[in-house]
């Protein structure tokens, strides 16, 4: 092990010996969710005004798609997706989704629209549609319409004004929940989120931080920090993952109790790199813990198939089922 693995690795375990195992109350979740919020760099002010302009709805038969353009920070829009299924009537519960990564910037927001054809499975815009839920997801720094630098250049950039990449990302994510909020046709009460690979990462920081999500899903991407260090694959994440001092204060299981007692599903593969077994089984026993101690065990659920980094058609069930119940 070299001396800068070690030195990651010791860190981690110093946030998981320092995990807090005393009563968990409201104001002590406040309060770590501040702290991390802190870890996320300079970040702008959470009170400015959030902005849409629709640039048009087309009809696709069982549901609209609205394209957007959203102003969720003040320096870049966010082109996005509104999904709505025909005929929902009133307030209709949503889903914000977080795209994948998956080094297909281009791709970005149009994940939401694009069916898995070697899973089976239909888009994820079209199956929420089907089950009742609107849906929204916006292209994020660096994808879609806004892969018009690369990533590491962003990175770097805003390194020297004193962002995190991804603490500009997550703040963006929690924008398009107050944006979601405004909306005349969204029941603000039932706001859930979900996505795979960064989405699902995505997921559950923006779950941790923001107790406006009912409903937590995540895919393929529940990553213990001390394992990943441990199994050498920190090449495996991007470097938008990356946050400075996270692992003197954090552990991955840390951040998403911070998203108890609401429902939280995880789905992940036991031959993924990107989640190595002993994290998940560290993450899973932390979790159902906290959940136990809330008087909620049966909100927590963590589904693993001896698949790589992928969604099935199972996991997929698992998804519906889960909102269905839940949201």
């Amino acid at each position: 092990m070299t001396i800068m693995r070690r030195q990651l690795l010791a860190a981690a375990t110093t946030a998981a010996a320092a995990a807090p195992r005393h009563k968990r109350t409201p104001a002590k979740d406040n309060a770590r969710r501040a702290e991390l919020y802190g870890l996320l760099g300079d970040l702008p002010p959470r009170a400015r005004p959030v902005a849409a302009v629709s640039k048009g709805i087309e009809d696709r038969g069982a549901y609209t798609v609205e394209t957007l353009i959203l102003d969720l920070n003040g320096i870049e829009d966010a082109p996005a997706y509104f999904i709505r299924p025909r005929g929902g009537a009133g307030r209709l519960p949503v889903v914000l989704y977080n795209h994948f990564h998956g080094g297909q910037y281009k791709l970005g927001k149009d994940e939401l629209l694009t069916p898995k054809r070697k899973a089976g499975l239909a888009s994820y815009g079209e199956d929420l549609a089907a089950a009742g839920y609107a849906s929204l997801c916006f292209d994020t720094w660096a994808f879609g319409e806004r892969a018009r630098r690369t990533e590491l250049d962003i990175f770097k950039d805003m390194l020297w004004k004193g962002q995190v990449m991804w603490g500009m990302m997550v703040y963006d994510s929690l924008r398009a929940v107050d944006y979601l909020q405004q909306r005349p046709d969204v029941d603000a009460s039932r706001i859930a989120t979900l996505g795979m690979s960064m989405g699902s990462t995505m997921a559950w920081w923006t779950a941790a931080l923001d107790e406006r999500i009912k409903v937590t899903v995540d895919i393929c991407c529940l990553t213990d920090y001390q394992a990943l260090i441990a199994a050498n694959n920190l090449r495996g994440h991007g470097v938008y993952y990356y946050v400075p001092r996270l692992l003197k204060h954090f552990t991955a299981s840390q951040i998403n109790e911070l998203i108890v007692p609401r429902p939280h599903l995880g789905l992940a593969g036991d031959r993924d790199a990107l989640t190595p077994p002993a994290g998940l089984d560290r993450i899973d026993a932390d979790l159902k813990h906290a959940y136990a101690a809330a008087g909620q065990p049966g909100h927590w659920k963590l589904v693993r198939e001896d698949v790589a980094h992928e969604e099935t058609a199972s996991m997929r069930a698992e998804v519906m089922a889960f909102l269905a119940r839940h949201l």
